[in-house]
């Protein structure tokens, strides 16, 4: 294992600086450092010796030998959305990969190269100019590094699969300084790994994707009243529906949003994003289902291109939250009722079960064929609560943690990309089975000493 010691920062600067280093480095005397150090997720509040904002693999190789060689700690960022708070670093090196943001999309081969610091929304809009699409998370500022690694469950997931099933390279920096390109001939056990398995084995600077046709999408927002009928009918839509569906179910309060009555805001509903990406005539059949489960308290489904979906971004919106997440089996009337009555117990300013009907062309792709092996999962599910402040988080911790273990069925997988800062057994019921222990052997190959800690951990065999 390397040392955990936190090398002085002005020394490990003197090692970049000057040593061929094409990016620029951030340290705490710099103006723009707390900028620079600053993550998606509120009440992560971490100094790290400096932020290295690469300008190519060749900079991410000499940070990879001098963390080696020296034993600071390694954080990796590209969108900085990890709510275990693993793209900030207390007294490492943070390599930012935010610069590598270029995408080069061949229209005529429906291919498309693109750096791992580019986000989802930018990759989208470049691939939207085309007609092309790649299916990512529901976030449009996620970067690219983070939701491709950890498999990648969104709105084309029923269609297209998940992200890690339009991948068809990467170029990675292994913990020995190496630049390689990993793809099914070259390296295959690594682009196995990288499929899933999170940043265990490497930093990926560049990604290839095999692009779809997508002229445009017919999706948005529907708000619906939160009821035990419309919670499980909601569920046995999406599950009828077909592959060119895919829907994220909130149940949640209404948020004082300005085209819904003042009386409504606070009170349960479903929040629901929903995207049918298949021909536009058959649009309106099927989503038809969701409409009619009750008066819409608003309905915004329209015809839009793919990153129209994505949220606006708010640069200074750093939600302080906690959650669980798991697969589920089934949601009947019983179990809609039950999470009703915990989100109206709870006194928490925000709280929401998601819910997101899975299957399609994700469940037809082997469950060893990537290190994401819950491919017969059926609905995943997240449990979540805002707090305010460090005592009103143990509440909500508690909390979350209740109603989760009471919603728990047979299914105990968890996706690795929603988990947070939670105990080694959680990760392993990301990997389940032979998965696991293939890993363990991938990250002997690949990071023996395991420089690349500070993610979802899985230790060498």
């Amino acid at each position: 294992m390397p040392s955990t010691n936190r090398p002085d920062p002005q020394t490990l600067r003197a090692r970049i600086d000057g040593a061929g280093f094409e990016g620029r480095i951030i340290g705490p005397t710099d103006a723009d450092y707390d900028a620079a150090r600053t993550v998606l997720f509120g009440g992560i509040d971490r100094r790290p010796a400096f932020v290295a904002k690469v300008a190519n693999a060749a900079d991410v190789a000499r940070l990879v030998r001098l963390a080696k060689e020296t034993g600071a700690e390694l954080a990796v960022r590209s969108g900085g959305h990890s709510s275990a708070g693993h793209s900030a670093s207390e007294g490492g090196i943070v390599i930012d990969v935010r610069g590598l943001n270029a995408v080069e999309i061949d229209a005529e081969a429906r291919t498309a190269w693109a750096g791992t610091g580019a986000t989802a929304k930018a990759f989208s809009v470049a691939a939207a100019a085309h007609g092309l699409a790649v299916g990512f998370g529901d976030a449009g500022s996620v970067g690219l590094g983070g939701i491709t690694l950890g498999g990648g469950v969104g709105y084309l997931t029923r269609k297209h699969g998940l992200t890690i099933d339009s991948l068809l390279a990467a170029e990675v920096v292994t913990a020995d300084g190496r630049i390689v390109v990993a793809d099914a001939g070259n390296e295959p056990e690594l682009f196995w790994a990288i499929r899933g398995g999170g940043g265990n084995f490497g930093v990926v600077t560049k990604v290839k994707f095999r692009l779809h046709p997508l002229s445009g999408i017919t999706g948005g927002l529907l708000i619906l009243p939160a009821t035990a009928a419309t919670i499980s009918g909601f569920i046995a839509a999406a599950e009828a529906a077909p592959d060119e569906v895919s829907t994220i179910a909130n149940v949640m309060p209404a948020p004082p949003m300005p085209f819904l009555p003042a009386e409504l805001h606070g009170s349960l509903v479903i929040f629901a994003m929903l995207v049918h990406s298949g021909v536009p005539a058959d649009a309106d059949a099927a989503l038809a289902p969701f409409r009619a489960l009750a008066k819409p308290h608003a309905d915004m489904l329209r015809p839009m291109a793919l990153p129209d979906i994505y949220p606006p971004d708010d640069p200074d919106y750093h939600p302080t939250a906690v959650a669980q997440t798991m697969f589920m089996d089934t949601v009947d009337e019983a179990l809609a009722q039950h999470i009703i009555d915990a989100l109206k117990a709870s006194t928490a300013p925000m709280r929401v079960v998601q819910l997101r009907v899975l299957g399609g062309a994700a469940a037809r792709i082997p469950a060893d064929a990537t290190a994401y092996a819950h491919r017969k999962s059926r609905i995943m599910a997240n449990v979540a609560a805002f707090f305010q402040g460090d005592a009103d988080r143990a509440v909500r911790e508690r909390e979350v943690a209740d109603l989760a273990r009471s919603l728990r069925q047979s299914d105990l997988g968890a996706y690795v990309n929603f988990l947070g800062a939670e105990p080694e057994e959680r990760v392993r019921a990301a990997y389940p089975g032979r998965t696991w222990d293939r890993l363990r052997a991938a990250k002997r190959q690949y990071d023996p000493d395991n420089l690349f800690r500070l993610n979802q951990n899985i230790p060498p065999a």
